[in-house]
């Protein structure tokens, strides 16, 4: 039976293998005990008054629980909406308000960080999991059991992007745009059923949903769900579970490849391939994290408005490219330029995707919709091009590229450059203003401990290694560069410190 709806993931599955992996509790749920768990919570959300077509909060960090509240929302018909936990009461307010939930789903370790909330104060449940007693959910009453009939075409995640440049907005996905986007990610990487994955993203996230979880459920695979990324684990999980891949943000790989040395402990294990995907992936850190662990990187593109996963390298021995995000997966790829044009091969201009897993558009935001789309393209504001082969190479956010007098400078390329130097751990350039070239190329860099601020020596590194009007004309030393809670580097953040 081909899934139609992601509860589908669940009840096809072969009920006795093994699918949850919990060391937080110590348990493995298999796929028949998982769908039990989400029976109850759907019971559950239901005497809450959770109706189809109802939106739902979750606050919950990673684990069984945020799982089995996922899949019950989805179960009584209505759509969930993940929300990062270590947000301010203002900001998850603000979620819980534009999306008009109807419920907000916390459990005991949780409840204290909406505490200040000022959202849905009477409609707040509390779902909690026991690895005998299995799932309650205490809350409000009054409402009854129903059988719905879930469709494809129903809302079953909402996030919300981050809204580094604008008020956050709210992307509503499907059951069919998350189950063309699964199916994406486990054919692209050949995703088996005696696989496990290790989950270290967190799952309020597009990547941590679609890449670690539901794309392993399509395979009927295994997943390790520890509740947050730990470098002192993660080998540790790795080895006692047999984890063949996992996928992950760059500041993930970057901290594994450089704290090797003290918590590897041994061998390392047989990964069958690595994936990373969210942010850009530097060559420098993709060419010894494969030397130091041998195994293949696959870099990945993907954003919360595709269901995740737009392209990917891929798995050998076909060409992993440099600098390239790989070939699309499932859908079409173009390059427009302003006025909506498809471009031809190897010409610059905005990354633009068509395909059954791209959202119908912005929650109740119909200007931003019609902003974001041209002639049936979503525009994904990533300037980039597509070379003969196919391959997509991304150039930045257009926001984000620096306009010195008139050139247009990536600062990728110029970060991959600085982060080539040595003493160099972290970097990221951006564009400050300028009375007379408009914008002017300034760094900020995180060095590994023990190193000495050295400017002139990285300067004339660049020089090196750049045309004059990339090399940064300053360097700013910090000692950890800002980053969102799902790692991406945060840009305009950077700005903002630069006063």
């Amino acid at each position: 039976m081909e899934p139609r709806v992601l509860g589908d993931l669940i009840a096809r599955a072969p009920g006795a293998a093994p699918f949850l992996i919990v060391p937080e509790h110590g348990v493995t749920l298999s796929y028949a005990r998982f769908m039990d768990e989400v029976q109850a919570a759907c019971l559950g959300f239901q005497k809450a008054g959770v109706r189809a077509g109802d939106a739902v909060g979750i606050v919950i960090p990673n684990g069984v629980e945020v799982l089995v509240a996922f899949f019950g929302a989805l179960q009584a018909g209505a759509s969930a909406q993940p929300i990062n936990p270590d947000l301010t009461p203002q900001e998850i307010d603000f979620a819980l308000e534009d999306s008009q939930s109807t419920l907000v789903i916390t459990t005991d370790a949780s409840a204290p960080r909406i505490a200040a909330c000022r959202a849905l104060p009477e409609r707040r449940a509390l779902l909690r999991f026991d690895r005998v007693r299995g799932t309650t959910v205490a809350g409000p009453a009054g409402g009854t059991a129903a059988s719905v009939k879930v469709t494809p075409e129903m809302d079953a995640l909402l996030l919300y992007t981050s809204g580094t440049t604008s008020r956050p907005k709210g992307v509503p996905l499907s059951h069919a745009n998350l189950l063309a986007s699964a199916r994406n990610v486990a054919a692209s990487y050949e995703l088996r059923a005696d696989e496990t994955t290790l989950c270290v993203m967190p799952l309020f996230h597009v990547h941590g949903l679609v890449a670690s979880v539901f794309a392993t459920m399509v395979a009927g695979g295994r997943v390790v769900v520890p509740p947050r990324f730990s470098v002192s684990s993660f080998w540790p999980l790795v080895r006692e579970h047999n984890v063949s891949w996992y996928t992950a943000v760059p500041t993930i790989h970057t901290i594994l490849l450089n704290t090797a040395a003290e918590h590897l402990g041994g061998p390392v294990p047989p990964l069958r391939f690595v994936r990373s995907c969210s942010s850009a992936l530097a060559p420098v850190t993709q060419e010894q994290f494969e030397v130091r662990f041998g195994v293949p990187v696959l870099q990945a593109y993907g954003m919360t408005e595709a269901s995740h996963q737009m392209a990917t390298n891929p798995l050998p021995p076909r060409a992993r490219k440099e600098n390239s995000v790989g070939l699309p997966t499932g859908i079409e790829v173009a390059i427009l330029d302003d006025a909506g044009t498809v471009l031809p091969r190897g010409a610059a201009g905005e990354v633009s995707i068509k395909g059954p897993n791209v959202t119908r558009g912005y929650l109740r935001n119909p200007e931003a919709t019609a902003a974001a789309f041209t002639n049936g393209w979503f525009r994904t504001g990533d300037s980039g091009a597509i070379d003969a082969d196919g391959y997509v190479f991304l150039h930045g956010r257009i926001k984000e590229l620096i306009n010195r007098g008139g050139e247009k400078i990536s600062p990728l390329e110029v970060d991959d450059v600085l982060l080539r130097f040595p003493a160099v751990r972290e970097a990221c350039t951006v564009g400050v203003p300028h009375p007379i070239y408009g914008e002017e190329v300034e760094a900020v860099i995180a060095l590994h401990p023990g190193q000495v601020e050295d400017a002139a020596a990285i300067l004339a590194y660049c020089k090196e290694h750049l045309a004059p009007f990339k090399v940064p004309k300053a360097l700013r030393f910090v000692p950890e560069i800002p980053r969102s809670p799902t790692g991406k580097i945060q840009r305009r953040r950077l700005l903002e410190m630069l006063g």
